[in-house]
């Protein structure tokens, strides 16, 4: 089982390197393949990719125990972005397994650089399809697993298989109600035999998310091809006239079995995904923190078999008021791999504590269904204590001695004699200023305005509450109508503005863009089954982040503020 975590851990801090940064030092060399899984008959791709010049040419010789090497090539590519250089080279292998199985492509050495292992699962060549190779065109659909779970990834292969020349053709794309459908990459083509009969194969991968259980039913692919018929040489053979003839033919259907969220899920916001890490770094020693000093903590969030959107807040606990925190906006990124989507989330926050000592930031927990083990899981940071020491350069103050007391003789002070009339006129002088008192007090009373009450100081803020509440509701249901509506009460309230364009143009760039497609859905042209989830995400991340650039501090902000 320890063994098996390791694997784990290794492969996603693998996975967590194709979104970090190129640093200086060894070469990276990653390593896919133009799909997976294949079958034993057919030939496919090995890709090896360094983001710089490796230290020498690869050998390329521990593939040939499971591999026969049919060619190969190299390219390369730079760029130059934003006053950085970068530079990737790929070899690309074409190959064909020598036996079925789960075979592992071994590390290749690049001189003192080396690729990582990889996995390929090769299939055994099937002798007889449920095809008539008097065909010249034919679809083939398969999805996997077909009884998901709800919002789990279902990954759905098409592959055109033909032996005739094609001018033109179009293929639909899958549909299915209540889902996120997402094309994986770029097709890939191949040569395969069908009980002895030559195909070429053009194969294209979707990630599909169900989102609603029970039985639900993908629709058949339809594909319209100008097939290329025999031809007549004319004019002496000097022109050639080439004739067409359209043929329309459909994949078969395909019928999911969606299962609901498992009872045993505890946790409030459900995950599922075949793999999980959560991970924290830190700028600096945060036991060694400063006060008025800032460090930086990067919470990191990566899924394999998830969407982005699927993925929660990570920095969502109360933290000592004494911290002051200014967190970054989230970097959400997702990569399309051929066996599936891989979801990204960093959260950077800086802290500044502002009196030193010691403080505890809260264990980070976040539940998660395994797809691959059928079980649940919960990703875990646990409680940090980070040490914050006085500002550099500052001393305590010093304690004076305390100075001896000195005994002063006792003075005995007399009280002097008010005669009668001094009396009289002392009575009087309080008497008249007690009734200035008196006056300028009902003056005061009377011209005082009244006072608003509660209610009518609340009601912009109610009427606010009340729009944001509505947004939530018509998100969750998926109604992009009533979602409309009420970013327009928001908006109006908010901003005096009138329409989603003007809200947009008013909002950070994530809620932007999700304003923009919403407004898109609603009039644009083609029918488009809209997801209500990313827009309120979106919306919740740009109030808070409002509420940290209303927050002013006066000593720290112009020092401090990310």
């Amino acid at each position: 089982m320890t063994n098996m975590n390791a694997i784990k851990k290794l492969f996603f801090l693998l996975l967590l390197l194709n979104f970090a940064p190129n640093y200086a030092g060894a070469a990276q060399i990653d390593v896919s393949f133009d799909r997976n899984p294949v079958s034993l008959s057919e030939p496919f791709q090995i890709i090896f990719t360094a983001n710089d010049t490796p230290d020498n040419d690869p050998d390329f010789g521990p593939l040939e125990q499971d591999f026969e090497i049919l060619g190969q090539n190299q390219s390369s590519n730079s760029s130059w972005i934003n006053g950085q250089s970068s530079k990737t080279i790929q070899w690309t292998l074409n190959v064909m397994a020598k036996h079925p199985g789960n075979l592992v492509v071994p590390a290749v050495k690049f001189g003192d650089d080396v690729s990582q292992p990889a996995n390929i699962l090769v299939t055994q060549a099937t002798a007889n399809k449920a095809v008539d190779t008097n065909d010249d065109l034919f679809l083939e659909v398969e999805a996997s697993p077909q009884s998901p779970y709800v919002q789990s990834q279902v990954l759905y292969t098409a592959r055109l298989y033909r032996r005739v020349e094609i001018a033109q053709a179009s293929l639909n794309e899958p549909e299915l109600g209540d889902a996120v459908i997402e094309k994986l990459g770029d097709d890939s083509n191949y040569n395969t035999q069908i009980d002895g009969v030559n195909y070429l194969v053009t194969e294209r991968k979707y990630a599909i998310f169900p989102q609603k259980s029970g039985s639900v039913t993908i629709k058949p692919l339809v594909l319209t091809a100008e097939v290329v018929a025999n031809s007549r040489p004319n004019f002496n053979g000097f022109f050639n006239s080439q004739t067409t003839r359209t043929k329309k033919i459909l994949s078969r259907a395909v019928t999911l079995d969606v299962k609901p969220a498992p009872a045993a899920f505890t946790g409030r916001h459900w995950l599922s995904a075949e793999q999980l890490v959560l991970k924290e770094e830190w700028s600096g020693d945060n036991q060694q923190m400063r006060v008025g000093e800032p460090l930086t903590r990067t919470l990191t969030l990566l899924a394999k078999g998830a969407t982005v959107g699927q993925l929660p807040e990570i920095n969502a606990g109360k933290i000592d008021d004494r911290l002051k925190t200014y967190p970054d906006q989230p970097v959400l990124q997702e990569q399309k791999k051929p066996e599936g989507l891989i979801a990204f989330r960093e959260e950077k926050i800086a802290i500044i504590p502002s009196k030193a000592g010691y403080y505890k930031l809260p264990a980070i927990e976040i539940p998660w269904f395994n797809t691959q083990s059928q079980k649940m899981e919960v990703a875990k940071i646990p409680e940090t204590t980070i040490t914050a020491l006085e500002a550099a350069g500052t001393q305590p103050v010093p304690v004076e001695p305390a100075a001896p007391a000195v005994v002063q003789p006792q003075k005995i002070e007399t009280t002097p004699i008010i005669q009668p009339q001094q009396q009289n006129v002392w009575l009087w002088i309080a008497v008249f200023l007690a009734a200035g008192w008196l006056a300028t007090l009902a003056y005061f009373l009377i011209k005082r305005p009244a006072k608003k009450t509660v209610a009518e100081k609340n009601e912009p803020e109610i009427r606010l509450e009340n729009s944001v509440k509505s947004l939530k509701k018509a998100c969750a249901e998926n109604n992009a109508a009533a979602a409309k509506d009420a970013l327009l009460a928001w908006g109006r309230q908010k901003f005096d503005a009138a329409s989603l364009g003007a809200i947009s143009e008013l909002s950070d760039a994530r809620l932007r863009d999700e304003i923009l497609h919403l407004n898109q859905v609603l009039y644009g042209k083609a029918a488009e089954q809209w997801q209500g989830k990313k827009l309120f995400q979106a919306f919740v991340e740009n109030k808070a982040r409002e509420k940290i650039t209303a927050t002013k501090d006066d000593k720290l902000e112009p020092l401090y503020r990310l």
